[in-house]
């Protein structure tokens, strides 16, 4: 991200709008990391597989706002390295006029890998 023009200035017009500009957010604990990168890989594994059966990333139903949200591959992959690095995940643009069609929950992804692992393993 560029410099933040406004970095140690006590007239930060941004001020008023809340503590945003902590650098870092408090450290992971080990069990909250090991999370994560199990998330990262489970992410990759699902992607493999259902990308190329034109599934474009992940749809999450955010509790705060009650909408669903829109996650390519990449967006959050980005998300989740960055939490794991930070300890907090900048915002970041929604999807533009997604296709529901084209997204699925993480446990729709969970599913289908866990029958992809099945059906080969019956072989």
């Amino acid at each position: 991200m560029p410099p933040d023009p406004f970095a140690g200035d006590p007239e930060d017009p941004s001020m008023a709008l809340g503590d945003h500009d902590a650098e870092d957010g408090p450290p992971l604990g080990d069990e909250e990391r090991a999370e994560l990168l199990a998330d990262l890989t489970d992410l990759a594994v699902y992607q493999a597989l259902l990308e190329p059966r034109g599934v474009r990333g992940i749809v999450v139903d955010c509790a705060d706002c009650g909408e669903c949200h829109y996650h390519d591959w990449e967006l959050l992959r980005s998300s989740l390295s960055q939490l794991l690095h930070d300890g907090r995940m900048r915002p970041h643009e929604p999807a533009f006029d997604p296709d529901p069609g084209q997204y699925v929950t993480w446990e729709y992804c969970r599913g289908y890998a866990d029958g992809m692992t099945e059906s080969e393993t019956a072989l």
